[in-house]
């Protein structure tokens, strides 16, 4: 009994620092947000309001304010004193190493793609989230007409991907699949991605977003629960949009050789882009991600329908087939025309 005692306290005296320092936080967080999550602060200046709802999904949430602004005083904003701010190196400095080492040093700071108050990990942002920073600098249209000199249907392909899929040095990709939302009753019409609230009510009360593929709950997508979902009518204006992402993200935004070569993205066979995961929009515009059942990306009659790339889903039998079929039917006018140049003669005596 005494030794069972023992370890309860060492696990108290372990917990009660985590639990004051949560206490703590929260309280420095809500004392921080009562005036600067009003929206009436942005009369004394846009850069002063936080808003809530994108600060508490963000990482710096968890460490909170006066890690970054270690200069606010109790008497602040009385005391006139402006709150100093954190460098981001102080904290990623192994990232900003990386980046300055990039061209995009010289002209972009971290602040410039990432705002503190509502940063977001990789994988809680979509790839349209991403290019659309990319957008800031340069200009949607002067970057298809010059991918547009090397690139077959540039718009379509700077559209569909997100940038640093090409400019940033991953070695492998995964495909991620987003929930999109169909105009009208035709699979041919537009798309956009599904919110948070366009996918609630499919769920029962208190249930995460997940479960609307995620039948049975275990935190993975098989490819029965992606089928069963597909061919369900509950979701006939719901489809999966798929995206190819790379596996790990670099900050040193490289123009590689090998993006040129079509065959990086359009392999063929069995092996290629077998891993996948599937994004649901969660509150405040986050996005959390669920492991797909490793090869379901490649069934593209129940699995992913709405989802092809040209040589991605190539089987090597079934292509030796199709060159068979088609060798078959050119050589019937061949043989036909053989034959009948070969018997010429034979007709004209006749």
């Amino acid at each position: 009994m005494s030794r069972t005692r023992g370890y309860l306290i060492l696990l108290l005296s372990a917990l009660i620092p985590v639990m004051t320092a949560a206490a703590v936080g929260a309280a420095e967080r809500s004392t921080c947000l009562s005036c600067h999550g009003e929206r009436k602060i942005l009369n004394k200046g846009t850069h002063l309001y936080i808003d809530p709802a994108k600060y508490e999904s963000t990482t710096h949430e968890r460490i909170g304010c006066v890690a970054c602004h270690t200069g606010v005083t109790p008497r602040h904003p009385a005391d006139g004193v402006r709150p100093s701010r954190a460098k981001c190196e102080e904290c990623h400095a192994a990232v900003y190493a990386e980046y300055e080492k990039s061209s995009h040093s010289a002209y972009a700071g971290c602040t410039d793609c990432h705002k503190p108050h509502a940063v977001k990990p990789l994988l809680a942002v979509s790839g349209r989230d991403i290019n659309i920073q990319c957008a800031k600098c340069h200009d949607n249209s002067a970057t298809v007409k010059s991918h547009a000199k090397w690139l077959p249907q540039a718009a379509l392909h700077i559209d569909a991907l997100p940038c640093i899929t090409c400019h940033t040095g991953s070695k492998e990709t995964v495909i991620t699949l987003y929930m999109a939302k169909r105009a009208g009753d035709s699979r041919l019409g537009g798309v956009a991605l599904a919110g948070y609230e366009d996918l609630r009510s499919f769920i029962p009360p208190g249930k995460k977003i997940g479960r609307v593929i995620d039948s049975n709950g275990d935190g993975a997508v098989s490819l029965d629960e992606l089928k069963a979902f597909n061919t369900s009518s509950q979701f006939k204006h719901i489809s999966l949009l798929g995206t190819m992402m790379p596996e790990v993200v670099t900050h040193s935004f490289q123009i590689l050789a090998n993006r040129w070569d079509c065959t990086f993205c359009h392999a063929s066979g069995p092996n290629a882009q077998q891993t996948s995961q599937l994004a649901f929009p969660e509150q405040g515009g986050t996005y959390s991600r669920m492991i797909v059942e490793k090869g379901a990306i490649l069934d593209i009659l129940y699995g992913t329908p709405d989802f092809y790339m040209t040589g991605f889903t190539r089987n090597k039998t079934l292509s030796i087939i199709g060159i068979l079929i088609v060798a078959s039917g050119l050589m019937v006018p061949i043989l036909h025309g053989t034959l009948r140049f070969l018997t010429r003669s034979r007709r004209k005596e006749r």
